[in-house]
C-alpha cells in the first residue's frame, strides 16, 4: 500500500467518533435553545439588510452585526471542526416570518459561520428541499427533491445548514451518524474492506458536469490526509456512476465494503436520528459525519408541505484537504472550497 493510500491508525480517538445511542441520552450536548435576546438580534439584523437594498447573494458577517449571538456562532464553529461535529439551534419563531425574512435571517447566520456556496448548476446559495415530483429513479435526480428516503452521505461543502420552515405530516426524520466511528467498527472487523475504501471510486455528478470534468469524479469514500479522516460519500450516486462505460468497475469486494459501510451506517446503535421543528437550525459538519433522512407522507395542501431551506458553508480555520478534492470542490483552499459550479452557473439566492 502506498503512502497516499496508508491507513490511519486502528482507532481514531476523536470527539466527532460518537456512538448515536449515546447522544440520544444527552441532548443538552447537541441541542442549543435561543434565547429571546437572541431571536430579537436576528430580527432586527434583518430589518436594518432589508432597509439597506443590498443583494444577499453578496452578504457578510459585516451587513448582519450579531454582538450577542455571533459568540455563539463562533462556538458553533468550534463544534463543528474540533468538536462532536453537529449541533441543532431551536426557537427561532419561524412562523412569525415570511419566507423572505427567514431566508436573509438563516444567510445571516451563515456568513458568521462562513461563505455561503453554490449547491446546484443553477449557482443557488439557498437551496430549497421539498418534494418537487421529480422521479427518484432517473439517474439526474437530486434527491433531497423527492419524498424518498434519502441515503447516508455527505454534501459538497464543509458545512451544510438546514432551517425546518414546515414538517411533512408523517415521517422525514433527520439522521447523523459519525463516519470516524464507522472507520473505526470496519477497521476491527474487516480491515481488508476498509482499505478498499481509501481508494478512488467513481461517482456521478448527476449531470453537473464542471467545464473540462467527466460526468463523475474519483475520489476515495475515506481519506486520510494530515491527522485528519474525511468522507466523501453517495451510495446512490456511486451505483449510478456505473452507467458510464469509463469508470472504475466495482469489484465483488468493493461492494462488499460499501455494503458493510451502510449496513453501519444504518445501525439504529451508531446513527443519532431527530425530528426536526419548524425553527430548529442544524448545522453538519460534512467531513467528519454522514447525514440521511426518512421517506415522509406530505400535507395534501401544498402551502403546508413540508420545506427546509439548505445552506453550503465553506468554514475558515478548518482542515487540509487532499488534492483528489479538487474534483468535486473546485478548490481546496480553506475559507473558499466546495460548491458545484459549471461553466454557466451564476450565484443567485431564491428566497421564494
Amino acid at each position: 500500500m502506498t503512502e497516499a493510500t496508508a491507513l490511519p491508525p486502528a482507532v481514531i480517538d476523536s470527539p466527532a467518533a460518537w456512538i448515536g445511542e449515546d447522544l440520544s441520552k444527552n441532548t443538552e450536548r447537541w441541542l442549543k435553545h435561543l434565547a429571546a435576546e437572541e431571536i430579537a438580534e436576528l430580527e432586527r439584523a434583518a430589518e436594518v439588510f432589508l432597509a439597506s437594498s443590498k443583494s444577499i447573494d453578496s452578504l457578510t458577517a459585516q451587513d448582519f452585526p450579531l454582538p450577542r449571538l455571533g459568540a455563539r456562532l463562533a462556538g458553533l464553529q468550534e463544534t463543528l471542526i474540533n468538536g462532536i461535529g453537529f449541533e441543532v439551534l431551536r426557537g427561532f419563531p419561524v412562523a412569525n416570518h415570511s419566507q423572505e425574512k427567514a431566508g436573509i435571517i438563516f444567510c445571516g447566520i451563515g456568513a458568521h459561520l462562513g461563505k455561503a456556496r453554490s449547491q446546484n448548476a443553477m449557482g443557488h446559495i439557498l437551496g430549497h428541499v421539498r418534494d418537487i415530483d421529480t422521479d427518484p429513479n432517473d439517474p439526474d435526480t437530486r434527491i433531497y427533491q423527492t419524498s424518498q428516503r434519502q441515503t447516508f452521505h455527505t454534501d459538497s461543502a464543509d458545512v451544510v445548514g438546514l432551517l425546518c420552515l414546515r414538517e411533512a405530516m408523517e415521517g422525514g426524520k433527520s439522521l447523523l451518524v459519525s463516519t470516524i466511528t464507522i472507520y473505526n467498527e470496519m477497521r476491527r472487523q474487516r480491515p481488508d474492506l476498509v482499505a478498499l475504501l481509501f481508494e478512488p471510486i467513481a461517482t456521478d455528478r448527476r449531470g453537473e458536469i464542471p467545464e473540462g470534468e467527466k460526468p463523475f469524479f474519483e475520489i476515495p469514500v475515506l481519506n486520510w490526509h494530515e491527522g485528519f479522516l474525511t468522507g466523501l460519500y453517495q451510495r446512490q450516486y456511486i451505483d449510478s456512476a456505473q452507467r458510464f462505460p469509463e469508470a472504475m468497475r466495482l469489484s465483488d469486494a468493493h461492494i462488499e465494503a460499501l455494503d458493510l459501510f451502510d449496513a453501519l451506517a444504518n445501525d439504529p446503535r451508531l446513527y443519532l436520528a431527530m425530528q426536526l421543528q419548524p425553527g430548529d437550525m442544524q448545522f453538519v459538519y460534512n467531513h467528519a459525519l454522514m447525514h440521511d433522512r426518512t421517506g415522509f407522507r406530505d400535507w395534501p395542501e401544498p402551502k403546508d408541505r413540508r420545506h427546509l431551506l439548505r445552506l453550503w458553508v465553506s468554514v475558515a480555520g478548518d482542515r487540509p484537504l487532499p488534492e483528489s478534492f479538487k474534483q468535486r470542490y473546485g478548490s481546496i483552499e480553506i475559507g473558499d472550497r466546495g460548491g458545484i459550479m459549471t461553466k454557466d452557473t451564476k450565484l443567485n439566492v431564491p428566497l421564494g
